[in-house]
């Protein structure tokens, strides 16, 4: 799976603070992933963001393209906003998912506005801009990629072996592609 991560952040991309949390992704992904084949720091800005995820999907042709940052309710959070103006289709499910295990740690998480949607054949997934967040919510939701990914890519094949959740009880979806049933 080739993957690229984009930290969103007014201050990282003026160099006035560390990246932390596109690094902790970074890691994150590579350790139970795939290859993390680009990563980039863009301001909060529609433009920059947009042109940033077109390029990443249009182009480079990834799979999945992780951003971090921009997902709350500051006036210039608006990553949102510019992954909403790119995607083609809405997976709303894979950030309420991530919502859902984030309350587990906070009941802020309630208050992201993260989205996760399809642009051709790539996967665009907002993460939170905290790097403790950020990683817990892909953790969250890694199991649900690599199908999500799969079926995006053009995978017909059908899955529905139960799949065991993070809590132990079977899921009746898969949570793999269909070529490991």
């Amino acid at each position: 799976m080739r993957v690229a991560v984009v930290t969103v952040s007014d201050r990282a991309a003026d160099l006035e603070r560390e990246d932390v949390s596109g690094p902790g992704v970074v890691r994150l992904v590579e350790a139970r992933l795939g290859d993390v084949v680009e990563t980039a720091v863009v301001p909060d800005e529609l433009t920059a963001i947009g042109a940033t995820l077109v390029r990443l999907v249009d182009e480079a042709d990834l799979d999945l393209v992780l951003t971090t940052g921009g997902t709350g309710v500051a006036p210039r959070d608006i990553t949102p906003e510019a992954t909403r103006a790119v995607i083609d289709r809405d997976v709303p499910g894979v950030v309420e998912l991530m919502r859902l295990e984030g309350y587990r740690h906070t009941p802020l998480a309630f208050i992201s506005r993260a989205v996760c949607g399809i642009r051709g054949r790539s996967v665009i997934l907002n993460l939170p801009g905290s790097p403790k967040g950020a990683v817990e919510s892909l953790e969250a939701v890694l199991p649900l990629l690599a199908h999500l990914i799969a079926k995006v890519r053009g995978d017909a094949g059908d899955c529905h072996r139960p799949a065991s959740g993070h809590d132990g009880h079977e899921h009746p979806i898969a949570l793999t592609s269909s070529h490991d049933c």
